[in-house]
């Protein structure tokens, strides 16, 4: 963590700062689990009471049982509770303007004091008639249920958990239930002041990870092999105490071969590797596409025409950023930020994605690599203090490689605040160059 995102961090913690470090650093666990804490306090304070009323829903439940969470619920436990237990029932009751909503859970079990204790099995052991009784005494007029045919992010809801949920209900308020996807996504996708002023130390580890990884530290040319480097980036995630969420990606590409080259193959002077990559911390995700190149012997940098490949995805990258506006769909943006770079002479595939609880996050997707058309799976529109996955390529042909063509690949993760994207770390500009070993 740089000094200041560690001042930053500490101070939300209530801590000291310790003396300042140049490399990026990840937080004891006692230390994560009290920032995690904070920063989920400060979400269920600012996010679902706004979501609530916008979306004008005066009851939501979500109900999951241990390992078969609800996709909101498991983004909703304290840094001490894993799973949900047994079967939690998570209610947030909005009695009105200028009072706060209520965060109640009707569990056997506390969590972390975030939500207030609403059953007593002695006095009811029924944990469906609990929860019964407390709807028809705050008696909600929209309930909102996670059921959705769209979007898996709100679709937790379990057949046996809404069949039990029902079958307790009396039927005027059984017929109040609604299912909206606008809340359960929303929640998902919003991204709160405080969670961003620690984001940019998850890149900062990611990046630093790639460019230890893409360097003559880890890659020796003639030995080591694109596996080899894979299962570095593993183990170097599982040294700092942290986890992947997908096993990293590392292909060769070469001049004279028309695919990318993966496995076990040998890595030598003059490859261009591309690696995809992306790590969890503190609940949040990275998800980061870069460069390396293997230089041969006299060279100082890769060949001008890798490096125009490279400038031509960050031009890409720009029409994309550039298009961005609250209100428009993923599908607006996709076309709008293609049109901008074919008419600069690019040719761009872009498939890029919300970032956050998930790696592959809630919200509109923006594209797909193997469709550049509109898609339903585009139509949400885009909101303020979002975060995204840029991720692209712009095919270009390598002068050096006998103008064989190569898809430059690029993802950088950023957070667009209804006006502007900017991007969490440094975008990546210059290749990773390995030096051959003598």
């Amino acid at each position: 963590m740089s000094g200041i995102l560690r001042i930053a961090a500490l101070l939300l913690l209530g801590l000291s700062a310790a003396p300042l470090t140049a490399q990026p650093t990840v937080l004891p666990l006692r230390e994560q689990a009290a920032l995690h804490d904070k920063l989920l306090a400060d979400r269920l304070d600012r996010v679902v009471p706004a979501l609530m009323r916008e979306q004008g829903i005066d009851m939501w439940v979500l109900i999951a049982r241990e390992y078969v969470e609800d996709p909101v619920l498991a983004t909703m436990l304290d840094a001490e509770s894993f799973h949900a237990r047994r079967r939690t029932i998570l209610v947030f009751v909005d009695p009105g303007p200028g009072k706060p909503v209520e965060r109640l859970t009707v569990s056997r079990y506390g969590l972390g004091g975030l939500f207030q204790p609403a059953w007593n099995p002695d006095a009811e052991p029924d944990q469906w008639k609990a929860l019964a009784q407390l709807i028809a005494a705050r008696d909600p007029k929209r309930i909102a249920i996670n059921t959705s045919a769209l979007s898996q992010f709100a679709d937790g809801l379990t057949l046996s958990q809404y069949q039990g949920l029902t079958a307790a209900l009396d039927p005027t308020y059984r017929s109040r239930l609604v299912p909206t996807d606008a809340l359960a996504v929303g929640w998902l996708e919003t991204r709160t002041p405080a969670e961003m002023q620690v984001y940019p130390q998850l890149l900062q580890i990611t990046h630093a990870i790639i460019a230890e990884a893409l360097s003559d530290k880890v890659i020796t040319p003639g030995k080591t092999t694109a596996n080899d480097v894979r299962w570095w980036m593993r183990e170097k995630v599982s040294s700092l105490g942290l986890t992947v969420w997908f096993h990293p990606s590392l292909s060769i590409f070469r001049a004279g071969q028309t695919a990318a080259l993966q496995e076990d193959e040998i890595i030598r002077e003059g490859d261009m590797l591309w690696t995809d990559f992306g790590i969890t911390y503190l609940g949040l995700n990275s998800d980061v596409q870069q460069l390396g190149y293997v230089l041969k012997s006299g060279e100082t940098d890769a060949p001008k025409g890798l490096r125009d490949g490279l400038a031509a995805a960050n031009r890409v990258q720009d029409t994309l950023t550039s298009s961005f506006k609250t209100g428009l769909t993923g599908n607006q943006i996709l076309a709008a930020a293609r049109a901008k770079a074919i008419a600069q002479g690019l040719k761009p595939s872009i498939y890029s994605h919300p970032i956050g609880f998930h790696g592959h996050g809630a919200g509109s997707s923006i594209g797909f690599w193997d469709n550049q058309a509109a898609d339903p799976r585009g139509e949400h529109p885009l909101r303020p203090n979002t975060a995204w996955s840029i991720e692209l390529n712009a095919r270009a042909a390598v002068p050096e490689w006998n103008g064989q063509e190569i898809d430059f690949r690029q993802e950088e993760n950023a957070f667009f605040d209804g006006k502007t994207v900017r991007y969490l770390d440094v975008r990546q500009t210059r290749f990773h160059l390995i030096a051959p070993r003598r």
